[in-house]
């Protein structure tokens, strides 16, 4: 009962603390500092996906207000021309309230130049993880591409939809033979939507694990919709416990696809539940 009064306790405050609202205004400039999710040895992100109607300033305000301080990046954020100037003020503006830019995806690439062109923006940029949607014979050549960069690759998997990469097993048997920067960013609703165990499979491929878009979903089914994190068919105080098993060392960030005109309510529900049940756990 303790631990689940404590759980209740813990998501309660941790919502409270997303609405209470502070200012966006810091002279800070440096990387992240420790915060909760770095005790619980859990690094807890955003998909920049969630914030495709918001440009950075209202994204970033969203994240301060949640206490949450990586962010997966995304292109209407930061374009892949940018020059070094723009990057450079990019990253002083995360930096001001406490956000670390992680990676760079998703990124479809349908021809080798679009492949080239991303390793050389997150070179840019100055992460070391390209998320990306690439077709299956430019993968050998995707690969020597990490080894040139020493930048890892990884594959997000799409679900039912995606006739080329719906689950995580696809994606495995693809890389598993390639060079060991290359692997994926594990969806684990859309995994679920194509009728697949995440909690398996998180453990069944770790290795092969990079990044992690955390979500629920409504359906174990191609009807399946992301919901609260709470609320959905996946047992996320299991899926918690299998990250620990394992020793994640990689972020779990929320990819909210619901309400996505007003998803603040959403995600700081989701994010209070998943640091809840870290605690818990």
């Amino acid at each position: 009962m303790n631990s689940r009064r404590n759980f209740i306790r813990k998501s309660l405050f941790s919502l409270s603390a997303a609405y209470a609202g502070t200012s966006l205004i810091s002279n800070a400039w440096a990387s992240p500092v420790q915060n909760k999710d770095s005790k619980q040895s859990i690094k807890l992100g955003i998909a920049g996906y969630s914030f495709v109607n918001f440009n950075l300033e209202q994204s970033l305000a969203m994240m301060k207000r949640m206490d949450v301080h990586y962010l997966c990046i995304k292109d209407f954020h930061l374009p892949y021309k940018s020059t070094a100037a723009e990057i450079e003020a990019f990253h002083k503006q995360l930096a001001a309230v406490n956000v670390k830019g992680y990676a760079v995806g998703p990124i479809y690439m349908k021809k080798r130049e679009e492949i080239d062109s991303a390793f050389e923006y997150a070179k840019r940029v100055g992460v070391d993880l390209v998320i990306g949607i690439p077709e299956i014979k430019d993968l050998e050549y995707i690969a020597e591409k990490t080894k040139a960069y020493n930048i890892r690759y990884a594959i997000h998997n799409h679900g039912p939809e995606d006739k080329i990469y719906p689950n995580a097993t696809v994606i495995y048997n693809h890389v598993k033979d390639l060079d060991a920067r290359m692997g994926m960013c594990f969806d684990m609703g859309h995994n679920v939507r194509d009728g697949q165990d995440s909690i398996k499979d998180l453990v069944r491929y770790k290795h092969r694990i990079f990044d992690i878009h955390l979500k629920n979903v409504t359906a174990a089914s191609a009807d399946g919709k992301t919901c609260e994190l709470g609320r959905g068919v996946i047992d996320i105080p299991k899926f918690v416990l299998a990250l620990k098993k394992i020793k994640y060392p990689g972020v779990c960030s929320l990819e909210f696809e619901k309400d996505m005109k007003d998803p603040l309510a959403g995600i700081a529900e989701s994010a209070g539940y998943f640091r809840g049940v870290l605690d818990a756990s």
